[in-house]
């Protein structure tokens, strides 16, 4: 599904525009961005967690030329699934 999709279903859903549809999916995901970027956490209780993992440093090779390079430290987003959703995709 993509995103037009997705506002199309959010649309019917609520008995909405899809252009108000999409305007509440983009305060949804710009929400969740800046919770992110400041280093908060988001969490639905039963959909699932927003958050921020931090990757240290580390080496790593190049494949090709077998030569051990330096992969600097990086802030990551990631996604848990709350039970309610792990239920309703089992």
């Amino acid at each position: 599904m993509n995103k037009t999709e997705l506002v199309a279903i959010m649309a019917e859903d609520a008995k909405i525009s899809k252009k108000a549809a999409e305007a509440a999916l983009n305060a949804f995901t710009g929400a969740v961005e800046g919770a992110l970027k400041k280093g908060d956490k988001v969490t639905l209780v039963g959909f699932g967690t927003f958050d921020v993992k931090k990757r240290a440093a580390r080496k790593g090779r190049n494949p090709r030329t077998k030569e051990v390079i330096d992969i600097k430290a990086a802030k990551l987003p990631v996604f848990k699934a709350g039970a309610g959703l792990k239920k309703a995709v089992d």
